[in-house]
């Protein structure tokens, strides 16, 4: 049995054998090769998913405007492995961004590892962006603190509740750590005897907004009441 986390960390169990059992979270589990289908993985690699409605990135387009009203300029980061789920990701915010009306812009930035990223935020911020959505990649999880210590100021929202206490203003999504609790049950189902390929590919069904009150002090933004009702959870300290 092989678990891995993120497509990156799967592709090479997975070139390596097709026999062995892997159970994997990562964004993109079909678009990346590793099952037929989510229904119907087909192969030895099963597991979760954290790819989800595309719609869910234009939801973070709406609450960086409902937090930020003036937000005109909004800067995309994304960090690891190219994926075809980020570009739809993309699609999504631009759409958003669009439906807002004129002026309103996205704009993606992407680097390979983690000795780009300051180079990739002193690119950014030449641009003066508005706000920032920062991607939920497992690199930019590893790195998250150094992440918004470099965000110099800007608000920003991300995928997951962890982003949030490492200090984003906002998160909205599913909480990875749930997810990966839920890949247990797989481990446990296959040595048992059930065969990955049988096994349908899970995606989330629960999505939370986490509002992180002392970097919205430190921002000097006052959080609308209407944000903080639909909150699942407020960080104050």
């Amino acid at each position: 049995m092989i678990v891995t986390a993120g497509g990156l960390a799967t592709t090479a169990p997975a070139k390596a054998t097709s026999t062995i059992p892997i159970v994997t979270v990562n964004g993109d589990p079909v678009g990346l090769g590793f099952a037929a289908s989510l229904a119907h993985p087909g192969g030895n690699i099963t597991g979760l998913s954290v790819q989800v409605s595309y719609e869910l990135a234009g939801k973070w387009i709406q609450l960086l405007r409902e937090m930020t009203p003036n937000t005109r300029r909004i800067a995309v980061l994304s960090g690891g492995a190219p994926s075809t789920y980020f570009l739809s990701e993309m699609t999504q915010m631009r759409a958003a961004a669009q439906s807002l009306g004129a002026g309103v812009a996205v704009e993606q930035y992407l680097f390979g590892d983690a000795s780009e990223l300051s180079s990739t935020f002193a690119a950014m911020l030449r641009t003066k962006p508005d706000a920032l959505v920062v991607d939920n990649t497992p690199l930019l999880a590893s790195i998250a603190a150094r992440v918004f210590a470099l965000a110099d100021g800007l608000p920003t929202i991300c995928g997951g509740p962890e982003f949030a206490e490492a200090g984003c203003l906002m998160s909205y999504g599913a909480n990875i750590f749930d997810i990966y609790v839920r890949a247990a049950s797989y481990v446990d189902r296959i040595l048992k005897g059930a065969k990955p390929g049988d096994l349908p590919i899970e995606q989330p069904t629960k999505f939370e907004l986490v509002i992180n009150m002392k970097t919205a002090k430190a921002l000097g933004l006052t959080v609308p009441q209407v944000l903080l009702a639909q909150a699942d959870k407020v960080i104050e300290e």
